[in-house]
């Protein structure tokens, strides 16, 4: 049976930790924020660092990242950073994050360049070094020996990465599947995988997001042929949205968009980055000359396709941008058409359906995986999840990349199939040792929100605030003093969405203020830091009166 970790032993601090173990710090429970680090003897190497979308639960947020802490605390015996392929959810949080861990960074050709040029933007090209390992190459990071091992995925070079030590290998897939047909890149490398499986492998930590669907992902050739045929027909603009990274995906539009005689924009700068690393890597070369967004207007409407980001809904992505009829060059109306060609991440079904609805609205003809092929998945279902057991003969399977009942189908399919499997949670410390493979340890995790230029922790200060912000509203009164602390005017009392429409109310909440104000002691008021205290206590217990709510209270008082 597989085994739940249960209890973890320990301070919490995974302090003095001996032998093989594994422990994800992100993407374990989850979808997203794939972030890993294995240790050999306190010797340590990471696996990816990515990002996450916020969903329900933290809509103060839009963009998440593993908590690197524990990282952070073992960054002297930090080997590197190795990176299995290109997508946000593996290599999102790399510019964010690496000042903080400062150590080398592992890649193929391809997510080097798209990693490079995200540590270009964050100022950091300079100071982190990049060693680029071909596809299928190998190499050693202190008692870690390292292989790339060819799978395919929707974007190129995605590798898995067998691991070596003294102790045994584990084989950590990253994001794949068995595409018998893949558009970009070559097959998945089974030759290599069987090898790896007659050597001994002591257990897979695997891809669990198809872990509940049964047979095969499919193809991306057949999703190509589905476009090609849907473009074929459609009149009017088309805008097709997709991941940036999904760099399948983009040639396969392309392709279509050429056979059938468009034109194609990029609209997205995420996209331009993408395309640009993969045409630095030997991808997309033979792509015709895309339209410069500024001059759109000049292509017939039947001859246009626009390759747009925000497939997620992202308020400020292109696509959202279209939707509403902000965008400086894109347009969308009647008789135009818009593609997803993705799937939902879970969390942010209401920001798509949003983006969707207000499209539809404007008479714009919407079309998703739902009516027609337009997505298929870049994860393995359960035939291919067997098919990669059978490869390689694992003594145990180490579900991550999944939520709960993702990692549960996997691990109940390896037990049909005679693997014991292992159900860990981000922070679990996992020994893997032939003798001991268990649960010996737990270590500090989290979440960390980007706010602007900053990250920040998701539970501090800041987030809290914004999310106060966000239930309860913000109060700014505001008071005009002069030297001797009289009060000169009127009191005004500002509070978005929560006074508006209610001009009654609001002068009453203010003729409350003043006269609050002036009922403190004379000595008080001239002093400016005590005056601010006070009036902001005096606005908040008038707002917990009229309104029943506990906003964010802020006093502002001038002195002339």
């Amino acid at each position: 049976m597989s085994s739940k970790a249960g209890a973890k032993p320990g301070n919490g601090q995974a302090k003095g930790l001996g032998g093989f173990v594994f422990v994800p710090l992100g993407g374990t429970g989850e979808i997203g924020m794939n972030f890993n680090l294995y240790g050999c003897d306190e010797v340590w190497i990471a696996v990816d660092c990515g990002m996450g979308f916020a969903g329900p639960e933290a809509p103060e947020a839009e963009i998440l990242l593993p908590d690197p802490t524990f990282a952070v605390s073992k960054r002297e015996q930090l080997k590197g950073l190795v990176i299995t392929h290109a997508h946000e959810d593996h290599i999102g949080g790399v510019a964010r994050l690496w000042p903080q861990l400062k150590c080398p960074i592992y890649a193929t050709p391809f997510t080097a360049a798209v990693i490079r040029r995200k540590l270009n933007e964050a100022g950091l090209g300079r100071d982190a070094k990049i060693h680029i390992v071909k596809p299928g190459g190998s190499f050693e990071l202190g008692p870690f020996g390292l292989k790339y091992i060819q799978m395919t995925h929707s974007t190129p070079e995605s590798q898995a990465l067998a691991i070596t030590t003294k102790y045994g290998t584990v084989l950590h897939t990253g994001d794949w599947k068995f595409d018998p047909h893949p558009v970009v890149g070559p097959l998945a490398d089974e030759a290599a995988l069987k090898a790896l499986g007659d050597a001994g492998v002591l257990a897979i930590v695997s891809d669990s997001t198809n872990a509940m669907v049964d047979g095969h992902s499919g193809s991306e050739l057949d999703v190509k042929k589905s476009l090609k045929a849907l473009i074929g027909d459609m009149p009017g603009k088309i805008a097709v949205t997709c991941f940036a990274s999904n760099v399948a995906r983009v040639a396969s539009i392309i392709e279509s968009a050429v056979a059938c005689g468009r034109h194609v924009a990029l609209v997205g700068r995420s996209l331009g980055n993408y395309v640009a690393a993969a045409q630095e890597a030997g991808y997309l070369r033979d792509v015709p000359e895309f339209v410069p967004e500024e001059e759109m207007g000049s292509i017939p409407d039947d001859h246009l396709l626009m390759l747009v980001t925000g497939s997620q809904g992202e308020p400020r992505s292109a696509m959202a941008r279209i939707a509403a009829d902000s965008h400086r060059y894109a347009v969308l109306g009647e008789g135009d058409t818009a593609i997803f060609s993705s799937r939902m991440i879970p969390g942010n079904e209401k920001k798509i359906a949003a983006v969707q609805d207000t499209l539809v609205r404007r008479g714009v003809d919407v079309i998703t995986d739902d009516d027609e092929l337009t997505h298929c998945s870049g994860h393995p279902a359960r035939d291919e999840l067997v098919k990669l057991y059978k490869l390689v003969r694992p003594q145990y399977l180490v579900p991550t990349h999944g939520e709960w009942r993702h990692l549960s189908a996997q691990a109940a399919l390896a037990e049909d199939e005679g693997i014991r499997a292992v159900l860990l949670e981000n922070g679990d410390v996992l020994s893997l040792s032939a003798n001991r493979f268990e649960v010996v340890d737990s270590a500090p995790t989290g979440r960390l929100a980007v706010d602007g230029e900053k990250v920040v922790p998701l539970k501090g200060g800041v987030m809290a605030a914004r999310r106060r912000m966000l239930f309860n509203g913000v109060v700014v009164g505001s008071a005009v003093v002069d030297a001797a602390g009289k009060i000169v005017g009127a009191a005004r009392v500002s509070a978005p969405g929560l006074l508006d429409e209610q001009e009654r109310l609001q002068r009453e909440v203010e003729g409350e203020f003043l006269e609050s104000l002036n009922d403190l002691p004379a000595s008080l008021r001239r002093e400016d830091a005590a005056f601010t205290d006070s009036a902001r206590a005096v606005l908040r217990r008038i707002v917990g009166k009229r309104l029943g709510k506990r906003p964010i209270v802020e006093a502002h008082i001038l002195r002339i």
